[in-house]
């Protein structure tokens, strides 16, 4: 069942479950199926928390910035302008993020209480969403598998099944500070993308997919993240069937390294320079693996379209070590 972690204000209880492998403490909410914390050893074997959270329930539901550590969906990242057109039929979304839709909408995957349930090493949390939700077409029976390997590793598997044609993009919103305190700038970031979409000034993808050579978005070798960053990467592997290394994050003071693998062909790294208090502008570095912003109205990104009789499949795994 997980321990009593709060009460939400129409009375549905929230629960967490702590889980423990090979030195690693990962806790998990049933509430946006946030992972609250993550504890790992640096080089001297000094564990610390490096994911940004909140002590209580109050800190998640009242926190300006709603998607601490979440699970996103129905749609990861921005929609262009609220709506898109599918199979000739206009869907309004409501305009979160004017006159964008982020992240599922105003009550997306991250505000919903979800099912969770035991498995080997892990919980499956679950739920449906139903037709309509957020402007959303089609019954979505949804998934999320949250699973410590025999390394560590943190592995989250999506899965989705739909009895109506909708889009579904979804990932996993935590931020990492692998220092376990004060600021991430200075973590050193590797990213297997030869490529970005450059945004308009709503943050949308103008279409170009351009060469980070020579710019301040070229990551492919290891250098400080530093500031100013909420830009989705094409990540050179595209999509793939079982998860490939595609980032590293390093922390050179206590020597933590965080690799992500994935099966997206997109990872949107977000320096947080706007987070709020308790934590402060560029606390914590995002890194959400993703299909691209805005998919739906862009017929020559990677698809996002889900329809009956097919299954939706992602999976990231989150690697820790020190050196």
């Amino acid at each position: 069942m997980g321990e009593h972690f709060g009460t939400l204000s129409d009375g549905t209880p929230v629960h967490r479950w702590t889980l423990e492998r090979a030195g690693v403490r990962v806790r998990v909410l049933s509430y946006g199926g946030i992972v609250q914390s993550v504890e790992i050893p640096d080089r001297d074997g000094g564990t610390a928390d490096v994911v940004l959270g909140f002590a209580d329930l109050d800190g998640y539901v009242g926190h300006p910035e709603p998607y601490v550590g979440a699970l996103i969906g129905r749609y990861a990242n921005r929609i262009a302008h609220a709506r898109f057109d599918l199979d000739g039929v206009t869907r309004p979304l409501a305009p979160n993020n004017a006159p964008n839709s982020l992240h599922g909408g105003e009550r997306g995957f991250d505000k919903r209480v979800w099912d969770v349930e035991p498995v080997a090493h892990g919980l499956r949390l679950s739920r449906v969403s139903p037709d309509g939700e957020e402007g959303f077409p089609g019954r979505l029976e949804v998934s999320a598998t949250y699973t410590l390997e025999e390394s560590g590793a943190l592995r989250i598997a999506y899965e989705a099944v739909t009895d109506a044609p909708t889009v579904v993009n979804l990932t996993n919103h935590t931020y990492w500070n692998l220092a376990g305190s004060g600021g991430a700038g200075g973590h050193e970031l590797r990213l297997a993308a030869s490529r970005y979409t450059p945004v308009d000034a709503d943050l949308i993808p103008t279409g170009e997919l351009a060469p980070v050579a020579g710019t301040r978005f070229d990551f492919r070798t290891a250098r400080a993240v530093g500031a100013g960053y909420d830009h989705n990467f094409v990540l050179d592997k595209g999509v793939t069937d079982a998860p490939v290394e595609v980032a590293e994050l390093h922390d050179p003071v206590s020597g933590r390294v965080l690799t992500v693998a994935t099966t997206e062909p997109g990872v949107q790294v977000y320096t947080a320079d706007h987070l709020g208090e308790p934590f402060g502008p560029g606390a914590g570095v995002a890194l959400e693996t993703q299909h691209f912003p805005d998919s739906p109205n862009r017929p020559d990104f990677p698809g996002t379209v889900l329809r009956p009789g097919a299954v939706y499949r992602s999976e990231t795994v989150y690697g820790f070590s020190a050196r």
